[in-house]
């Protein structure tokens, strides 16, 4: 049985393109595994607070060092990572914010991203410690030219980013479905969501036949 983490980051949350392009997807995927458990991780609805100095300190303490303060200050980052580790499959759904992910994303990620628990460093180099996982990125652009090579793919620093940091933490099989002109009239909307919503027929299905 897959279990899928789905995040969403988008503050809307209806009309959000993001988050219907995150539906057709376990849409489709339940479609063919009807057994899959799918846990769900609203950044809208749930808020991930900013790490603070405490966190930060929690990080880099050794666990037999770790005060109550610390270890209250590091519990929601526990909590996250461990529905990070349970997970076989992460999908997340996030729009372009000004250039880059939402902050809400970027919240969760700062609490993620911890050393000794999905990264290491020996001192002299840095390993993922999330490998054989799949990762699955819907993201929604307001305007348009950022795919296929426009004249705005310098200034996405959304799928680099993203596709780095995953895999930073090991997970090197990373697919994204975008979106663009969401902003746009009604009917190159609907072009845009038909079009994604092939490729995401296309992308479960050879996931879900690489993976049998």
């Amino acid at each position: 049985m897959t279990r899928i983490l789905r995040i969403d980051a988008s503050s809307r949350r209806d009309e959000a393109n993001s988050r219907e392009l995150a539906n057709h997807f376990l849409s489709q995927w339940l479609a063919r595994e009807p057994d899959a458990e799918v846990v769900r991780r609203d950044l809208a609805e749930a808020p991930v607070p900013h790490i603070a100095n405490e966190t930060i300190q929690g990080y880099y303490t050794p666990a037999d060092q770790m005060t109550s303060a610390l270890k209250a200050a590091t519990a929601l980052s526990d909590l996250l990572i461990s529905e990070v580790l349970d997970a076989d499959v992460l999908l997340i759904a996030t729009p372009m914010y000004n250039f880059s992910v939402p902050s809400a994303l970027k919240a969760w990620i700062d609490q993620v991203v911890r050393i000794g628990h999905t990264f290491s460093y020996d001192g002299k180099g840095f390993a993922g410690l999330l490998p054989g996982r799949r990762a699955f990125v819907m993201v929604a652009y307001g305007a348009g030219g950022y795919l296929d090579g426009g004249p705005f793919a310098v200034a996405d620093f959304v799928q680099p980013y993203l596709r780095f940091l995953l895999g930073f933490l090991g997970i090197s099989d990373v697919t994204f479905v975008a979106i663009e002109q969401t902003t746009a009239d009604a009917a190159t909307v609907a072009i845009g969501r038909a079009r994604a919503a092939k490729l995401i027929d296309a992308t479960v299905a050879a996931a879900q036949r690489n993976a049998a």
